[in-house]
């Protein structure tokens, strides 16, 4: 009975979230300086109404939705994969320098004249840092790292990639194209198009398949090491899955959206409560929950006056840095609990 009370609210939820998925799209095709009801934008993008809704909704305003739902969903997915391969509630990409050193990576190229912001050899780079970083996380770490020895390793590697793309800044020789990718590592999908869609969706999809495909591993690894390794899981193997996983996503993520932090952390935690601790179940869930979070903070800064434009990772990092706060808090509690 309980089992079936426990299903029956997972699958709930998982509707839930994508009707809530859906309703963001609608209101992000919606939201800007001519706003729209979502019967008019259903309209422009079936090929109704005028050409100037249909150029607004399905040229300008689609492509920045399916960046903000895609980037979301893969940073949800990633987290909860991080949190589940390293049994650790606070592990996310974002914890452990993947984008900060993907934009490194991307920002790299860019300074050194090598390709402009539409090349693929732009998340091609961006991936490739972002697999190091989490790499060398793991192997600096450990295999059976704790709390504190994760967050200081995963603080080092931010820190540095931090310096090398200021130090890349610094010594890029067009002043323009440094102003230019000092806006974009805030993290933004301002003038996106489908060129940039076409340019990391492929990425992020390929990610979210590699992840996707260990759900059962996930599954096995909560139960421990040895008892996953019992069961015919090979750790090692599924240490460098989901290395690739993560930085597929949040390479292919980065090269055009800039830094978005925090949404890997934020979303497997809001769904614990409603899902449960199974790291396969909370898969798809984090996912839908990030894809909706990013879509309303990319609503949110259209709407909140101002006179000059509100980056979307500002906003993210705003509402992630208290909740991150509020998390190493509890785990203290609950860590001073055991103890007394």
């Amino acid at each position: 009975m309980v089992t079936t009370i426990a299903a029956r609210r997972r699958t709930l939820t998982t509707t839930a979230l994508v009707a809530v998925v859906i309703v963001l799209a609608l209101a992000s095709l919606g939201t800007g300086p001519v706003r729209m009801s979502p019967l008019t934008v259903l309209d422009a993008l079936a090929g109704g109404g005028s050409d100037v809704q249909q150029i607004i909704v399905r040229e300008i305003r689609l492509p920045r939705a399916i960046l903000a739902l895609a980037i979301g969903a893969i940073l949800g997915l990633s987290g909860a994969a991080l949190q589940g391969l390293l049994r650790n509630p606070l592990a996310s990409p974002s914890l452990f320098g993947a984008p900060q050193s993907a934009a490194f990576g991307a920002v790299l190229i860019i300074a050194l004249g090598l390709a402009d912001i539409r090349s693929y050899a732009l998340p091609a780079a961006a991936i490739a840092m972002a697999f190091l970083s989490v790499f060398v996380l793991l192997a600096v770490a450990g295999r059976s790292a704790g709390l504190l020895l994760l967050i200081l390793a995963g603080l080092a590697i931010s820190s540095l990639a931090g310096a090398a793309t200021a130090l890349a800044l610094n010594l890029s020789p067009n002043p323009f194209a440094a102003l230019e990718i000092s806006f974009w590592l805030l993290g933004s999908l301002d003038d996106r198009s489908f060129r940039h869609v076409m340019l990391a969706l492929p990425f992020i999809i390929a990610g979210a398949i590699v992840l996707m495909s260990q759900r059962a591993a996930f599954r096995a690894l909560s139960l421990g090491e040895e008892t996953a390794q019992s069961l015919g899981v090979h750790v090692g193997r599924l240490r460098l899955l989901v290395i690739a996983g993560v930085a597929l996503g949040v390479g292919g993520a980065v090269a055009v959206a800039g830094t978005i932090g925090f949404i890997g952390l934020i979303a497997p935690h809001l769904m614990r409560p409603l899902i449960g601790h199974d790291p396969a179940r909370l898969l798809i869930p984090s996912a839908l929950t990030g894809a909706a979070l990013l879509l309303a903070a990319d609503i949110a800064v259209r709407i909140i006056p101002s006179t000059t434009d509100i980056k979307v990772g500002v906003l993210t990092s705003l509402i992630g840095v208290p909740f991150f706060l509020y998390l190493i808090l509890r785990e203290r509690r609950a860590l001073s609990g055991g103890v007394a």
